[in-house]
């Protein structure tokens, strides 16, 4: 099986990439070789790499940057993604594309089901939102999967965030009063190969279609996730530092954030007979993941001559 990503450098995509294999062939690809927002670029990876489907993984994710950047946002999350759909739909190849918590208002008191009424609070959710619409309407065979809070060893996140900013503070203000659930972007490209593989099986199927909830297991929130992080930085050896809780309005940002964003994965657990693991065990494989990587740069660097 061979799966065309977009999005070549964002944490899904590299978390793919790693999955590379003889039975698992991974394409990513981003700017300057395939760009999203470009319909004849699409056209032509397609025809160039003639994958079995296609992941759009690629986006614009600057939440707050988005707000007076409007027409980049809905460039890549809307229209960007309506033309990997259109391009997908006219090669006859199924879409997987990656979209957001963000799409919901985050009023609601219980996790958020797929038949959920959606109220973007952003422009970020706003395009994102408007992404799905696109993606549905230019490709029957869609499986759109809702994601959240996502981290890995890969470019900029919250855990990363968290660990440099150990090395300047005293303490670390975080909100305490945002719930959602922390999702490992490895964990997250695994489950985007068995549903690929689930694809694959029956391509004419259709309980494969659709909207779905792809998160860890478990719930937390922003301090919860901050002081999770540094208790399994510690064991590690790694740094530790107190965690202050404050109210979302307590944090300036310039987007505003639903305060509610679990997501409830029974039905992406009952379609793809799979599901991502507990939150924590993610933190922990992370954090010895980076550490692990820090102590062979230092090694090497010590070996140097």
């Amino acid at each position: 099986m061979k799966l065309l990503v977009t999005g070549r450098n964002g944490q899904i995509a590299q978390s793919l990439a790693a999955l590379d294999s003889d039975d698992v062939k991974i394409i990513a690809l981003g700017r300057p070789d395939l760009d999203i927002t470009d319909r004849a670029s699409i056209d032509r990876a397609i025809a160039v790499y003639r994958p079995d489907l296609v992941v759009n993984a690629a986006a614009y994710t600057a939440v707050d940057k988005a707000e007076s950047d409007q027409d980049a946002a809905f460039a890549v999350n809307r229209d960007g993604a309506g033309h990997v759909a259109a391009a997908t739909a006219a090669a006859g190849l199924p879409i997987i594309h990656i979209s957001t918590d963000y799409v919901f208002a985050g009023d609601k008191s219980e996790p958020y089901v797929e038949t959920d009424a959606t109220g973007p609070q952003n422009i970020y959710g706003l395009s994102k939102l408007e992404g799905e619409k696109a993606i549905a309407a230019a490709n029957p065979a869609h499986v759109i999967l809702r994601t959240a809070w996502v981290y890995s060893p890969y470019g900029s996140n919250f855990l990363k965030t968290m660990l440099r900013l150990a090395a300047e503070r005293d303490v670390i203000r975080v909100v305490a009063d945002q719930h959602g659930t922390p999702t490992y972007a490895p964990d997250i490209a695994e489950a985007i190969v068995a549903v690929a593989e689930r694809i694959k099986a029956d391509p004419k199927g259709v309980a494969w279609r659709g909207v779905f909830h792809m998160v860890a297991e478990g719930e937390t929130t922003w301090a919860g996730f901050a002081e999770e992080i540094f208790r399994r930085s510690e064991s590690q050896g790694g740094p530790s530092i107190r965690i202050e809780s404050i109210s979302a309005t307590e944090y300036p940002s310039i987007a505003r954030r639903p305060i509610n964003s679990r997501l409830s994965t029974r039905y992406f657990r009952r379609t793809f007979q799979t599901s991502l693991r507990n939150w924590r065990l993610a933190v922990s494989d992370c954090i010895k993941g980076l550490f692990a990587t820090q102590t062979q740069k230092s090694q090497a660097k010590r070996n140097t001559p």
